[in-house]
């Protein structure tokens, strides 16, 4: 019983510290999925400027790989906005 009253008295003091790192959670999540679709555009041009015959399909493979990016994105931002109003 002493034990679990310690830690939730520890727990109630890192609420300010947990609320800053799902803010930087967030944010560092964006900003990751900005520069992997970036990457991934960087690599669909210059993968088009080589093969123009198969633009298509690379077209398609992008437009997948960076949809799978942003479901990863949105769902670390949920996570990160859970912890922070939970």
């Amino acid at each position: 019983m002493e034990l679990l009253s310690i830690l939730l008295q520890v727990a109630t003091d890192l609420v300010p510290i947990a609320k800053m790192g799902a803010g930087l959670g967030a944010g560092i999540a964006a900003i990751a999925a900005g520069l992997g679709i970036g990457q991934i555009g960087v690599a669909t041009v210059e993968s088009i400027a080589r093969q123009p015959e198969a633009a298509g399909d690379i077209r398609a493979n992008m437009i997948i790989a960076a949809a799978l990016i942003e479901g990863v994105a949105f769902f670390a931002i949920v996570v990160s906005l859970l912890v922070l109003f939970v």
